[in-house]
């Protein structure tokens, strides 16, 4: 049977995942290592903006009341999510991409003041000529111990492996943290990054069975690469480890 997968992103997108997992006949299994929160933020005047650009449906979800002095206001987006909530919202979409933010700032029209609604970790970004970004954290993402259950699955010497889902630089360096903490050995994972800057972060500390870098920044082409590396790995079915596992 296939390797367990592991979903370490927060939630929503950590359902998101499992279910999306699932679709793909894969044996996953969620252990949110962070949970959203959101900050308090000032909300500039709307009229200073041409646009919002927005790298995470988070964002909205957690912007709150100050969202209400932007509605109508065009949004670039990255990724189906971001764009739905967006609309959600009663904005207008000016653009959506799927390699990055920088990828869709790369692409700003007519709209050369923007306001970038973030969470406190977030990508440097180059805007590019004539175009002037200004920032509001309106959400972090707070890192949280390593669950019982994910140390106990790590530690099962009947599986030859697992495979690890990074969706974030935070996700990558909060885990590292946590296997260390907890003397856990990384020497069976695959780690399977959203992107380049998160493979380096694993390349940088090594110990890891093998990183692999998913061919499109997003949820749907890290599935896809744990679905390819699950056809080479060798498994056990993690469904008959204990049962407490299987409602995670």
């Amino acid at each position: 049977m296939n390797p367990p997968i592991v979903i370490l992103r927060p939630e929503p997108g950590a359902s998101a995942s499992l279910q999306a997992a699932a679709a793909l006949g894969l044996d996953a299994y969620a252990f949110p290592l962070f949970h959203t929160v959101a900050r308090a933020w000032d909300a500039p005047s709307p009229d200073a903006f041409d646009a919002l650009l927005l790298g995470s449906a988070n964002a909205l979800r957690h912007g709150g009341e100050g969202l209400n002095a932007y509605a109508g206001k065009p949004t670039y987006c990255v990724g189906d999510v971001t764009t739905q909530a967006a609309l959600s919202h009663g904005f207008s979409i000016a653009a959506q991409g799927s390699g990055g933010l920088q990828d869709v700032l790369d692409k700003v029209g007519d709209h050369a003041r923007l306001l970038r609604l973030s969470g406190e970790e977030r990508v440097a970004l180059c805007p590019p000529p004539g175009v002037t970004v200004e920032e509001r954290v309106v959400y972090a993402s707070l890192p949280a111990p390593m669950p019982v259950e994910l140390a106990r699955l790590m530690g099962v010497a009947a599986l030859p492996g697992l495979i690890v889902m990074l969706h974030s630089g935070a996700a990558a360096r909060h885990f590292i943290a946590e296997c260390a903490r907890l003397g856990l050995s990384r020497s069976r994972i695959t780690a399977i990054t959203i992107g380049p800057r998160v493979t380096q972060i694993c390349d940088e500390t090594g110990g890891w069975r093998d990183v692999l870098t998913a061919q499109a920044p997003g949820d749907a082409a890290m599935l896809a690469l744990a679905r390819q590396t699950c056809q080479t790995e060798t498994g056990v079915d993690a469904t008959g480890l204990d049962g407490g596992l299987a409602g995670q």
